[in-house]
């Protein structure tokens, strides 16, 4: 995502701001993706709107963003911010859609059985970022050898536990857990939440990751692909998946590639209409085509398994 702000087309309306996304961009399609979980705690979708709390220069900052006439709108629920905050939402959101990538050649240079189809129902899908390189990792981490459902449990214990609450409206908003918070945890605090031991220990392990400088997220958002795989797996409980799980949701990069995911496996094995999930090295055969776009290849893969 670097020096992506100065790409930004948004126009400043004091009380809301204005996004003109790019033609090939479905706010309905985002929807489905942020409304897959009712246990979604860090965000909240209503009547084809999202509610987002956000945390910027120490201001509890709640948006709704909606859409309307061909744009995205994102209105100002608690405070009236500066306009230097205004600024900071709209790069907020331009990244949560990823609006900075241009997938009009995503669509013009695959064409093939598995993809092909994907893009006529779920056109201006796209991939719905992580806008925090803490956050993205402890879900990675929460999510690995679980359902989703359980994975969502987990979140929402942790976030609640240990995560900044802002009410309004009668509704509880949420901050994701600081890393110097996490770092200060105890083990058993964890797994009183139904942490098992090693996944506490990565958790807290992630957070003392930052807070040491181990990981710094301004440095990281400079390198290529292959240097954050590798910087991402050399810390303890993050495998290949993780850190391509990692790197598409949080980083302005489109050829990560989580090739053991299931859910991958389970919508190829659809799409083909085989009994079988297919191998690696057929997926591999495939995943040759979409060079370059495997990132968005995987999100439209999985879109596919909400149908």
């Amino acid at each position: 995502m670097n020096n992506i702000d100065e790409l930004i087309d948004w126009t400043d309306c004091k009380d809301y701001i204005k996004i003109n996304p790019p033609q090939e961009f479905s706010f309905s399609e985002c929807l489905v993706y942020l409304s897959r979980s009712e246990l979604e705690c860090m965000h909240k979708v209503e009547e084809n709107t999202v509610y987002k709390l956000l945390k910027l220069e120490d201001e509890c900052v709640l948006i709704k963003v909606y859409y309307k006439n061909n744009c995205i709108y994102a209105s100002f629920e608690n405070c009236k911010p500066s306009k230097r905050i205004r600024a900071k939402v709209a790069l907020y959101v331009w990244r949560m859609f990823d609006l900075g990538t241009d997938i009009k050649d995503f669509y013009c240079s695959i064409n093939d059985d598995i993809l092909s189809p994907l893009f006529k129902k779920y056109y201006g899908l796209r991939i719905i970022k992580i806008n925090d390189l803490f956050e993205a990792l402890c879900w990675a981490v929460i999510g690995q050898q679980i359902n989703l459902k359980f994975a969502y449990t987990l979140k929402r214990r942790f976030v609640e536990s240990y995560g900044e609450g802002f009410t309004f409206s009668g509704d509880r908003y949420w901050l994701f857990p600081k890393p110097e918070t996490v770092a200060a945890l105890d083990l058993t605090e964890l797994k009183k939440l139904q942490f098992t031991g090693r996944k506490a220990e990565y958790i807290i392990g992630l957070a003392k990751c930052f807070t040491d400088g181990t990981l710094n997220e301004v440095d990281l958002r400079n390198r290529d692909y292959e240097y954050l795989v590798n910087k991402l797996v050399s810390i303890r409980g993050i495998g290949k998946w993780s850190a391509d799980y990692t790197i598409l949701k949080c980083f302005n990069l489109n050829n990560a590639f989580p090739i053991a995911d299931v859910g991958i496996h389970n919508a190829m094995k659809n799409i083909l209409k085989r009994d079988k999930k297919p191998t690696i090295t057929e997926i591999e055969a495939n995943a040759k085509h979409w060079k370059g776009w495997e990132s968005y290849a995987t999100f439209y893969l999985w879109r596919s398994l909400y149908d």
